[in-house]
Formats: structure tokens, sequence, C-alpha cells
């Protein structure tokens, strides 16, 4: 009798338990590639959004000196700090955007606004983050305040022959340069902004 209960009770053979570790095994490491690269997406997408966010708060620290220069002309006003003082921050060309994590990407006069006194930062920007920042970004729990991989650039209006072409303007290079998660090369994002200086 026991004999014939174990003829019907067959288990797995090791090939089989072999097969079915495989495929489980195919099937984790992919779902968990998946996810990855999930996570990869959802955190690039925040820092796009958090450093755009800093760029915007630049135009608009911008725009704020150019309009409280209009309203109230001053040689010591932010606008004249960085338009027309003796060491203004006025370029003849903006520096080449995609090497931003190299030195020939370094431009001559970069510098930032700080959005919380609306005042010219005299902190030198670093073109890339450091490793203890994520993003680009203005970190204010530092005295003065510590400026990574976000830098302006103000580029004075095209001249031919001295004379100036269309109306005096200087166009303003917001930039951005980090590198995000999985990324090799350094991200990057920027703007311009353009201002009619009001003494021409």
């Amino acid at each position: 009798m026991l004999n014939k209960l174990s003829n019907f009770q067959k288990g797995d053979t090791i090939i089989e338990v072999l097969f079915a570790i495989t495929i489980f095994s195919l099937v984790a490491v992919g779902s968990m590639s998946i996810m990855n690269q999930g996570t990869q997406t959802a955190q690039r997408s925040l820092e796009i959004t958090l450093v755009r966010s800093e760029i915007d708060a630049q135009a608009e620290a911008l725009r704020f000196i150019h309009e409280s220069y209009i309203a109230a002309p001053s040689t010591t006003s932010q606008w004249w700090a960085i338009t027309g003082s003796t060491n203004n921050k006025i370029v003849d060309k903006a520096s080449d955007f995609g090497t931003c994590d190299s030195g020939s990407g370094v431009p001559a006069k970069p510098f930032v606004i700080n959005t919380k006194s609306g005042t010219l930062s005299d902190v030198t920007p670093k073109m890339l983050p450091s490793i203890k920042s994520v993003y680009s970004q203005l970190n204010y729990d530092y005295d003065p305040v510590a400026v990574d991989g976000i830098w302006v650039e103000a580029v004075q209006s095209s001249s031919e022959g001295g004379k100036i072409v269309d109306n005096k303007y200087i166009d303003f290079h917001i930039r951005a340069c980090w590198y995000g998660p999985g990324q090799s090369t350094p991200m990057t994002l920027g703007t311009i902004v353009r201002l009619y200086d009001p003494a021409s």
C-alpha cells in the first residue's frame, strides 16, 4: 500500500526548480531596473522644476532692480553696480554654455542676485554644484550666500563700427549647470532676460 502511494507523489526535478528561479530572477531584476529608471526620471523632473524656480527668481530680481533704478536713478543702486560702475558686470558676449563643467566655460564676470535682499552678490558662483548640493541653487545657510551651479552674465547690445545697433539693451543670460541622477554629462538650463538701459 505504501508503494502505491509513493508512486503518485512526485516532486519537482532540479531542472524545473532552476528554471523557476531563473524566471523569478529575471522578473525581479527587470522590475528593479524599471523602478530605478522611474525614480531617476522623477528626481530629474524635480530638479529641473527647482532649478527653473531659481532661474525665475534671478529674472524677477533683475527686473525689480531695473524698475527700481527707473523709479529713482542713483549711482548707489544695484542696477548701477551691474551696468554703470567702473567694476560693472558687462561683457561683450556670453561664454560657451555647453562646457560649464570645464575651465573653458567659466565666464569672465559671472554674478548672481541675492533674492532675499535684492542685492548683487559679491560671491563668485561655482559653475557646478558642490557635492552637498544636489542641483543648482543659492544656499542661504551660509554667510555670504553659497552659489552653486547658477550664474548670470550681462551682455551689452551689439554694435557695429562703434555705433549701437537698435536701442541700447542688456541681455542677462541666466544659466544653471548640474549633474542629474544617473547622468555622466551635466544638465543645463537657462533663459535670457532683455532689459533696456534707461540711460540710453
